[in-house]
């Protein structure tokens, strides 16, 4: 029991990485059977489309889901446009801060996509196949040479026999492949490496309060559905039973659209009055109504796990 315990406090503690991991493991199995099943280079004229198709559109697939899936998304945009606002009337500013917004979206989206590619060119299959329809490869390798090795280029994915008769000088193709799929990954993780490092260095808080911070969104979004889950149940039970007994409904408190829209924005820092959330704003700026609500001074990176709290709620 203890060490099963003990299990399931590593997964919480580190149910970020494992997400990814799971991710990036689910995402080279798919790809290990496309390449094995479904991938065969028709070794002619369409060489280059067909494996460029491959390796690219499956990628970009995974890049749409991956913000389709984050909830992080769908906050940000659900209500940001009303048809009765007709939008911000500072389309410049506001465009600004989504993009500044989806910036570490766009870097969780990408986890699977470039899990894809990378896998892709060290399994070399698709990268040979299209590269051996491109007519700059075609070129180098077959400088100097007559006809023949361009027609012995583009079989080459069907014949890996061929590939010592085309070219001495260059690199095989799979060997290419390989040495752009260690390369991509080396400079995947030296920019995540150096991005997380200058994001940790422009935190506004110390490590610990950053640690309680974190603990308390987790928290207040387990209280809120819990709260939400209650205060729904007793709405309904209230409507239903006056609808069956024909009775007026007794007087019950909800929030206000308004309300919902003032705790529904995302997360701004501000240095001079520090809150741990929009809801911890809200009610401490007499339910929104003072103007000091609407003051923000940035959007920091390092605090999107404020709004990423509520990440396992349903994103449609």
């Amino acid at each position: 029991m203890d060490k099963l315990r003990g299990a399931m406090d590593f997964c919480i503690r580190h149910q970020t990485v494992l997400g990814y991991s799971i991710v990036s493991l689910l995402t080279a199995a798919s790809e290990w059977i496309f390449s094995s099943v479904v991938f065969k280079c028709p070794c002619n004229s369409m060489n280059m489309l067909y494996g460029s198709v491959f390796l690219i559109v499956p990628a970009f697939i995974l890049l749409l889901l991956g913000y389709m899936v984050n909830a992080r998304t769908w906050r940000l945009l659900t209500g940001s446009c009303p048809p009765q606002t007709r939008c911000s009337s500072s389309p410049w500013r506001t465009c600004t801060r989504y993009c500044n917004m989806l910036m570490p979206v766009t870097a969780r989206a990408s986890v699977a996509p470039l899990t894809w590619i990378a896998v892709a060119l060290l399994r070399a299959s698709f990268y040979e196949c299209a590269a051996s329809g491109n007519s700059l490869i075609k070129n180098l390798m077959c400088k100097d040479k007559e006809q023949e090795c361009h027609e012995l280029l583009v079989k080459i994915p069907c014949n890996e026999k061929l590939s010592k008769s085309v070219s001495d000088e260059f690199l095989s193709l799979q060997a290419q492949s390989q040495l752009i799929g260690w390369l991509l990954i080396a400079s995947i993780m030296t920019v995540a490496l150096i991005s997380t490092c200058v994001i940790h260095c422009r935190s506004p808080v110390s490590y610990l309060q950053l640690k309680f911070w974190k603990i308390y969104s987790k928290k207040e979004w387990e209280l809120f559905e819990t709260k939400a889950e209650e205060h729904a149940a007793r709405l309904a039970e209230i409507n239903i039973n006056c609808f069956f007994e024909a009775t007026d409904p007794a007087p019950f408190q909800t929030p206000s659209n308004e309300d919902w829209q003032k705790i529904s924005f995302l997360y701004t820092f501000n240095s001079q009055e520090q809150y741990y959330s929009m809801i911890h704003k809200f009610v401490n700026t007499n339910r929104g109504n003072s103007v000091t609500f609407g003051e923000g001074d940035q959007c920091l990176p390092i605090l999107g796990f404020v709004d990423e709290a509520r990440a396992g709620e349903s994103v449609f």
